[in-house]
């Protein structure tokens, strides 16, 4: 591609030709302000808060939606630039709502961010004040949450949800002032085609869609002295939540993780990498099944649950397909009320387990009427990394500088395997290192699938080569599920997860979850199974003894009455 020449501030940059204004200034390190871009999405060009002056021509540019052209003379700096950005921002102010101090995104709200860096005042903004829109809240969950006053109209949302997801799930609506982000038909959210991934959440600039809410419904728990509160904590989230407390993303803080829970009051603090390694078990049993019997395949993953209602919206002809094991956050709360129960001598009704997931669709997922195997709800409660990070900082822990704690025994330990859950492509190498194993007695050689969109491989396993996929984000899945429908697949194997990345790109993980982040986030997990002792699901020794003492075997009685489930069709 031929290169192209141009000037910004004063400086000279050479740039490949197709790339905007804004691409070109970032690569000088000068810095614009947006709020419709987004790197992961098409060009919008409506908020405007970008403007650049061409001094040639005098003329203003929205520098995110223009391509640089050569002998160009941009200038972000002039004082017709700065105006124009700060006046585009008080418009958007003039009709926002003015609750900063108690809005879900204060401290993390890039139109906050970018008022202050602008030199925006309330005085100019009340100059211009407009009227303030009154519509309803979406609040019917049970994962997210829509405010529409909240709204900027800066497009993401719907762009992340169509381009990404292929869900289409929100739309505009209306023109003018009457202009808002909705649903088709206005219902919420809770009753139409939404995976419930959280991805419009995480690339919201405001606070017009977050996760409900559930940590008055933990604190209330944690304040019963009648219960006995559990909790576990997801593969990501030991490299993920430091960055609510200002560490590098990808900094492992599985010590202080748990040291923190233990100060908010839990009773007993687990890791969902102990049912990682239980659902490796039950799931890479069941795929040797379908292998051996030559049937339904290919085998589909299942511990995803955005995915999951995703196919039951859009693939209901394929449901046979998934894997009937239950996440590994629906395993482990069900063995927490009847296993564990009965093993320390506790009456399951006292027990409220809470879990603490990068995901939203969690939220969605524990309210499944499948997931009573207990005898009870099995998980009461899920928090996302964020809201755990509020937990914490409510409460004033200095988590960065907390002494390493362990978690706790019988539901506590897991293998490297487990860890990789975290992450697209982690269920597939570890459910591999243990059939690889299972077929022949030989170990499995590292997997390296890459992060993002459609990864294929061929791996040999005792004289038969299997044929896999692994791929995140819902419209890339689509793809290959269409190839499935169509019979032009011979693949026997498929992950998917719903987010960009698996887990570490959660909906629920810290902001921002950029590209970059994410990327850090991986390296930190893969580290953890480096440095692990036990690198496989088949040989974690409370996994062996859970099997020995209280289910029998894999895809045994026991094991399938309280670890698998099933799915149902739902309307588009």
């Amino acid at each position: 591609m031929s290169k192209i020449s141009l000037t910004i501030d004063g400086l000279t940059v050479e740039v490949e030709q197709g790339t905007t204004i804004l691409e070109a200034a970032r690569f000088l390190g000068i810095e614009i302000p947006t709020l419709c871009h987004h790197p992961d999405l098409s060009v919008h060009g409506s908020c405007r808060v970008c403007m650049v002056e061409d001094v040639q021509t005098g003329r203003l540019l929205a520098s995110c939606a223009v391509e640089a052209a050569e002998g160009m003379v941009i200038s972000t700096r002039s004082s017709r630039a700065r105006r124009a950005r700060r006046r585009n921002v008080e418009l958007i102010l003039a009709n926002h709502p003015q609750d900063c101090l108690s809005c879900y995104r204060s401290g993390s709200c890039e139109l906050q961010e970018i008022s202050y860096k602008l030199g925006v005042n309330s005085e100019d903004v009340a100059r211009i004040r407009g009227e303030n829109r009154s519509l309803p809240l979406d609040e019917l969950g049970p994962a997210l949450r829509r405010d529409p006053n909240k709204c900027i109209l800066c497009g993401r949302c719907v762009r992340v949800c169509e381009e990404v997801q292929g869900v289409s799930a929100l739309a505009f609506a209306g023109r003018g002032f009457s202009a808002t982000v909705t649903t088709a038909f206005d219902l919420p959210m809770a009753e139409i085609n939404c995976a419930n991934c959280g991805q419009c959440a995480a690339v919201c600039p405001v606070g017009a869609i977050t996760e409900v809410s559930e940590i008055d419904a933990v604190w209330q728990a944690l304040e019963d002295e009648d219960k006995f509160v559990v909790v576990q904590t997801a593969p990501s989230i030991q490299a993920t939540i430091g960055e609510e407390f200002g560490l590098e993303p990808g900094t492992v803080v599985t010590g202080q993780l748990v040291t923190a829970l233990r100060l908010l009051g839990f009773d007993r603090v687990f890791s969902t990498e102990f049912s990682a390694d239980l659902t490796i078990m039950e799931e890479g049993r069941e795929f040797v099944a379908r292998i051996q019997g030559n049937k339904r395949l290919p085998h589909i993953t299942s511990c995803c649950p955005g995915w999951v209602k995703f196919a039951e919206h859009n693939y209901p002809d394929l449901l046979e397909h998934l894997s009937s094991a239950k996440s590994p956050q629906q395993m482990f709360s069900t063995l927490a009320k009847t296993y564990y129960a009965q093993k320390i001598g506790i009456d399951p009704a006292k027990v409220f387990t809470v879990s603490v997931m990068p995901c939203t669709a969690k939220k969605f997922e524990k309210d499944r009427e499948e997931h009573r195997d207990s005898g009870f709800q099995d998980t009461d409660a899920v928090l996302t990394t964020r809201e755990l990070a509020r937990m914490i900082k409510e409460v004033g822990i200095d988590f960065a500088n907390l002494p390493p704690g362990a978690y706790d025994s019988i539901l506590g330990s897991q293998s490297g395997a487990a860890t990789l859950f975290g992450t697209t492509g982690g269920v597939t190498e570890a459910a591999l290192r243990t059939v690889k194993e299972l077929l022949t007695g030989e170990p499995l050689e590292r997997l390296e699938l890459g992060f993002v969109g459609i990864k294929r491989a061929e791996v040999e396993i005792g004289g038969r080569t299997f044929k896999i996929a692994v791929v995140s984000g819902l419209a890339e899945a689509s793809r290959l599920l269409d190839e499935v429908r169509a019979g032009r697949s011979d693949l026997d194997w498929i992950e998917i997860m719903a987010c960009p990345h698996g887990c570490v790109g959660g909906g629920g993980q810290p902001l921002p979850n950029s590209q970059e982040n994410k990327d850090k986030r991986a390296r930190g997990l893969a580290q953890i199974d480096r440095h692990q002792t036990i690198r496989k699901s088949h040989e974690n020794p409370e996994i062996l003894e859970l099997y020995r003492e209280f289910l029998g075997q894999p895809l045994g009685g026991t094991s399938h009455e309280l670890l698998h489930t099933s799915y149902q069709a739902r309307a588009r």
